[in-house]
């Protein structure tokens, strides 16, 4: 599965739709391929820290999600999945509302272990946040 492709559901290893935890971050994925996921989420008071901003887990949720979903991909063919062992995310610039959008890119794919760059991105192309995600493949599904 070289190409993108366009996608509904979750489709990793017989993963028909995402957890509730994934589901109430709002993670939508629309593209995905063994080195490109990307998708969106709808950000509003459901994601609000008490201080009224959108709270930093949901944008690590983003960044694990998605590079673990490509980095699934990347190993399906070999019965395996790819697993978050280092989450590094940066918060960039506080959001209230809005859509943003998630773009995660593989920059290194070994036998053993993977990692991935995601961007987190406003309507108007500015970064909210950015991560890193470290990622071991193992023989699955768990």
């Amino acid at each position: 599965m070289n190409e993108a492709r366009r996608v509904d559901t979750l489709d990793v290893h017989g993963v028909s739709d995402a957890s509730p935890f994934v589901q109430a971050a709002g993670l939508h994925i629309t593209t995905v391929s063994p080195t490109l996921v990307e998708g969106f989420i709808d950000l509003g008071p459901e994601h609000h820290t008490p201080w009224g901003m959108v709270h930093g887990g949901v944008y690590a949720t983003a960044v694990e999600s998605a590079a673990s979903i490509g980095a699934s991909a990347a190993v399906a063919d070999r019965g395996q999945i790819a697993v978050g062992l280092t989450n590094v995310t940066n918060f960039l610039r506080p959001k209230k509302a809005g859509r943003v959008h998630v773009r995660a890119k593989a920059i290194q794919q070994g036998r053993t272990q993977q990692v991935w760059d995601v961007e987190i991105a406003d309507e108007d192309g500015k970064l909210v946040a950015v991560g890193q995600l470290r990622l071991q493949n193992v023989d699955g599904p768990l």
